[in-house]
């Protein structure tokens, strides 16, 4: 069976539509269905179908359609069998779920079902920690382990706040639509930050061999398009306008060897120039309106990066002034480091280094691997070799990437010994 799966490209063409369309098949089977695990369990047995029956007959014109159909007809058959023995389940809830117009499954609309979905797993009822680890669950496919590091936190309170949301939704009854357009504002930050959250492990993978994962951030990036279109908000714009500077960059973040390229050496004639562009003008539009907020500001600085010519003509001076802005508006420990490596870069490698000391001495990023890997960046400029070993080695303990540990072990490997 094994050899027979390996010659023939029909299952490598499902593989492939599993990982780029399970999660829209998902959410429109929630839709259908109206519940989180029959959903799921749906979506498993649509493409276990599919690879029974698409390499005996071909591949379907429309593969998603066809995923929804079949899993929606399945999972409508397990409920018949379970009406049987369960009382609870009604004909009335067959027929809403038998009941559907084919032709509406398919349809690109800027209320589609993975944005019914996130403002689902988003809704205000649900604590916010629980919201961002559901929507990375359910929307994005995240394991619990890879949110747990998203969340610098454990794998099992990751699997509780997903139970206790998806039955939360189910006992309380909360809707699977977008809210109506007077709730959307109140209902904007949790939102983007999802997105956000979705595209940092996607740019910067938090585990596995490969650096970045290009199917997520392009998804995050869909979706904060999605969102700027049904809610043209100066920080929705600048989230999608930060998104594009960071992904624009995506060519020349890793050698062809597959190895970590740091900003300072990058190729910049591989910067994406069209998505350096529109970043650039959504940045201005949300700097404009002046109600702007953390992403709009993070854009700007990643904006600055864009436009510089090279490493040298990068303006440090400006880039820290809006760190101080971000640090009023959204005070935390990471843009803390990240504007203390830009003061290494305006003042020098000294004064960013006290900095960065001062924040891990605090405690709260102990357990962050970037911040003793930027201890260990500025130690090794000043010379002090076996505090940045110790740093790398710290960092290295903490780093579940492979490019990124092995570009730790080159710098540990290139450290001068006593």
């Amino acid at each position: 069976m094994m050899s027979e799966q390996a010659s023939n490209p029909i299952y490598d063409q499902v593989d492939a539509i599993y990982r780029a369309e399970s999660r829209r098949v998902f959410a429109t089977l929630i839709r259908l269905l109206g519940d989180f695990d029959l959903a799921e369990e749906a979506v498993q047995t649509a493409f276990a179908a599919a690879l029974e029956q698409w390499p005996r007959e071909g591949m379907p014109e429309n593969p998603r359609t066809w995923l929804v159909s079949t899993g929606r007809f399945k999972a409508i058959d397990v409920l018949r069998r379970q009406a049987r023995f369960d009382g609870s389940v009604t004909d009335e809830m067959l027929e809403r779920r038998g009941g559907v117009d084919h032709a509406a499954w398919d349809q690109p609309e800027v209320e589609d079902d993975r944005l019914r979905l996130i403002f689902t797993c988003c809704h205000p009822a649900l604590a916010p920690d629980a919201q961002v680890a559901l929507t990375l669950r359910e929307v994005c496919d995240l394991t619990t382990e890879e949110i747990a590091r998203a969340f610098l936190t454990h794998a099992p309170t990751i699997a509780q706040r997903i139970v206790r949301a998806k039955t939360k939704i189910r006992d309380e009854h909360i809707p699977y639509e977008v809210p109506e357009r007077s709730e959307l504002p109140s209902r904007l930050d949790v939102v983007l930050r999802v997105i956000y959250l979705v595209f940092n492990e996607g740019y910067s993978a938090s585990s596995g061999a490969s650096l970045t994962r290009h199917d997520l951030s392009a998804e995050a990036i869909r979706l904060g398009r999605l969102f700027v279109d049904l809610l043209p908000e100066p920080e929705a714009q600048g989230l999608l306008a930060l998104m594009l500077l960071h992904e624009s960059r995506r060519a020349a973040r890793v050698s062809a060897s597959g190895e970590m390229v740091l900003l300072d050496d990058q190729d910049r004639s591989l910067w994406n120039r069209e998505q350096i562009a529109e970043g650039i003008a959504l940045v201005r539009k949300a700097l404009s309106s002046r109600r702007f907020g953390p992403y709009t500001l993070q854009a700007a600085i990643a904006a600055l990066h864009a436009e510089a010519p090279n490493a040298a003509a990068t303006d440090w001076v400006e880039i820290v002034a809006l760190y101080n802005l971000l640090l009023r508006v959204d005070p935390n420990p990471v843009v803390e480091l990240n504007r203390a490596v830009a003061v290494a870069e305006r003042d020098g490698p000294a004064a960013g280094l006290q900095l960065v000391e001062e924040i891990l001495a605090k405690g709260e990023l102990e357990n962050y691997h970037l911040a003793h890997s930027a201890r260990a960046e500025l130690c090794r400029r000043l010379g002090q070799n076996e505090k940045a070993r110790g740093s790398y080695e710290k960092a290295l303990s903490l780093s579940q990437q492979e490019p990124e540990r092995h570009f730790l072990k080159k710098r540990l490997q290139e450290l001068p010994r006593k």
